[in-house]
């Protein structure tokens, strides 16, 4: 990832997102930090994961202008820019509407340690954005939620989808691809369920930044696959 420009790591990332089942048409959204510091790439847009391209993406400043490229900009991008202007350790931003994510967020229970993908969020409980489910088009929402957000990797938006972060792109995809397998099997297991210990799943957690590049170098691998 690190040998790909910020154009071709977002087409990248959007192609793992289609596959990985988080594509919702034209919305949902991906970003990185632009290494020279003069704020962020995002995917344009009007576009589907599957329909982007390197032409597709542009280079926002920290005021929100578009200063390189050509396509839309998103009506979420203070998600994106507060976030990362609130945490330098960020250099990636992904926000999806995952279909099992959605749908656990919104019964209001708490996010379990029931597999190892939950493992990577909690404990404590998975942040929880409640000050709206409608779009994110201001600053000020945008800082509300990377408030909420804090020093974690990842929040639900009950009623709208999931924010993920990391300190690169591919270890944001990963975080999204996990929550949604964790959301699911929290729905499919039900209330009852039976989680794992705070200690146990907390040792499970030091190997998570290496689970993460792990699965996002798979993910990236099913890319020229399913393309050729």
């Amino acid at each position: 990832m690190k040998d790909l420009s910020p154009q071709q790591q977002i087409v990248t990332a959007c192609r793992v997102l289609e596959i990985a089942g988080q594509a919702d048409m034209v919305w949902g959204h991906v970003s990185v930090r632009d290494q020279r510091g003069r704020g962020l790439w995002l995917k344009g847009s009007n576009l589907g994961f599957d329909e982007v391209q390197e032409r597709d993406v542009i280079l926002l400043s920290w005021e929100g202008e578009v200063i390189e490229g050509t396509a839309g900009r998103h009506v979420e991008y203070p998600i994106h820019l507060e976030i990362m202007r609130m945490r330098p350790d960020v250099n990636a931003v992904v926000h999806t509407h995952p279909l099992y994510s959605v749908a656990f967020a919104a019964t209001g229970r708490p996010l379990l340690a029931l597999s190892h993908e939950a493992c990577h969020f909690v404990p404590p409980d998975i942040a929880r954005f409640l000050e709206t489910g409608d779009l994110i088009r201001t600053p000020e929402l945008g800082q509300s939620l990377a408030h909420c957000l804090g020093e974690r990797n990842a929040v639900l938006i009950p009623h709208h989808g999931i924010v993920t972060v990391g300190s690169d792109l591919g270890r944001a995809v990963a975080a999204a691809t996990h929550l949604e397998r964790a959301c699911q099997i929290a729905l499919l297991a039900g209330e009852g369920a039976q989680p794992s210990s705070d200690e146990e799943a907390l040792r499970k957690r030091e190997r998570s930044d290496r689970h993460l590049t792990m699965a996002w170098e798979y993910l990236a691998r099913t890319v020229p696959k399913t393309l050729s």
